[in-house]
């Protein structure tokens, strides 16, 4: 299993929030880009980029998603917001491996299907989950639509991987929605990347253990509670 550090942004800074509240600000650091560096120089083989601002409608980061990507040497999966061709086409232009698409892909499948199709093994769906409920729109509209159909349905796609947060614990370091990603790896033909909750060592393993390809972990990196030499020692993938 490989584990990813997040560099979410917002406002041009690099921010972790608590519990999918934008509200909820528990860390801000002024030079994303040098952060995001940090963890390429600490040893970790991927990035995951989100603009937060782009995701709620309040603004972009895209100068600042692009110019990170253009300094990293390792892949950068970037997110947030993005739900037109046009943008797929810039980000896959300007560098990034994978492009994580939500909302749209979510609620326009016509449109997700006619992307996939062109870009195969380019996107990446989040699955953003509160309770195996699907939420859209940066969190703040739930659907009556259950993971694990979803995950169904996507699986006919040319897919490069689904991105399930469990929301109801994303930034919160109380170990993750384990049932949610079990469930959803076994069913899921494609690499299974996980978020929301992990604090621990333990939290990873467990991952590892039912399955998931990778864990992109954001909070608790930030915060010291995993020590990210440990973590890659283990984890060196």
């Amino acid at each position: 299993m490989i584990v990813v550090p997040a560099v979410d942004l917002r406002d041009g800074a690099c921010v972790q929030l608590v519990g999918g509240s934008y509200d909820e600000e528990r860390v801000r650091l002024s030079r994303p880009i040098e952060v995001a560096l940090g963890w390429e120089r600490l040893g970790f083989h991927r990035l995951h980029v989100v603009d937060l601002d782009a995701a709620t409608g309040r603004g972009s980061n895209f100068p600042l998603v692009c110019e990170i990507i253009a300094q990293s040497s390792i892949p950068v999966q970037v997110g947030g917001g993005i739900r037109s061709d046009d943008l797929i086409e810039e980000l896959l232009e300007a560098g990034a491996a994978n492009v994580v698409v939500g909302t749209r892909a979510i609620e326009d499948r016509d449109w997700l299907a006619e992307m996939a199709g062109e870009h195969p093994g380019a996107l990446i769906v989040a699955c953003d989950v509160r309770e195996r409920r699907i939420t859209t729109q940066g969190w703040s509209r739930t659907l009556p639509l259950d993971v694990l159909d979803t995950v169904e349905e996507l699986n006919a796609l040319a897919l490069g991987g689904l991105l399930v947060t469990a929301v109801h614990l994303e930034g919160q370091m109380g170990g993750t929605d384990l049932a949610l990603m079990e469930d959803v790896a076994e069913l899921s033909r494609f690499p299974v990347y996980a978020s929301g909750g992990v604090g621990s060592l333990q939290d990873l393993r467990a991952l590892e253990h039912r399955g998931v390809s990778g864990a992109v972990t954001g909070m608790a990196l930030y915060t010291g509670a995993l020590d990210p030499e440990v973590v890659l020692r283990e984890f060196p993938e």
